[in-house]
């Protein structure tokens, strides 16, 4: 296990626990890049993605591993109009996190907190920023 945070650039990823659980993923690819987590089971382990490097094409998109794991929370985005903050939750149905680095977040400075809480299910906590029109990062997008 790493205790040091671990920059991440590959376009497409797979987290483990040996490696990302409880350290901080720095995300540092303006491209883009899909992280996967694993499958939830209810393990207790902790993945704190930051983003490193603003989204400028592509998007950041954090999936669960399977079409059984779902996630639960919200996320809190500061609006760039104003001292305003929207607030964002899940759905029953939500499996994926997807931040534009515009609307739906994936700032430099955006933390994606998620927990393995318990079978098939995923606590998510997103501070983050966005701009224009600001609209959810969440979705259900795996099958």
């Amino acid at each position: 296990m790493s205790y040091y945070p671990v920059a991440i650039t590959a376009a497409a990823l797979t987290l483990n626990q040996n490696t990302h659980a409880d350290v901080s993923v720095v995300v540092n690819r303006a491209a883009g890049s899909v992280l996967t987590l694993p499958a939830a089971y209810g393990s207790g382990c902790k993945y704190s993605i930051l983003v490193g490097t603003t989204i400028t094409s592509n998007n950041l998109i954090i999936q669960v591993a399977n079409g059984s794991d779902v996630m639960t929370g919200n996320a809190l985005s500061a609006q760039d109009a104003g001292d305003t903050a929207l607030a964002f939750e899940t759905a029953a149905d939500t499996d994926t996190i997807t931040m534009n680095g515009t609307t739906k977040g994936g700032v430099k400075g955006d933390r994606i907190e998620l927990e393995d809480v318990g079978p098939n299910l995923w606590s998510v906590n997103i501070f983050g920023s966005a701009t224009g029109t600001e609209v959810t990062p969440f979705s259900a997008a795996v099958s």
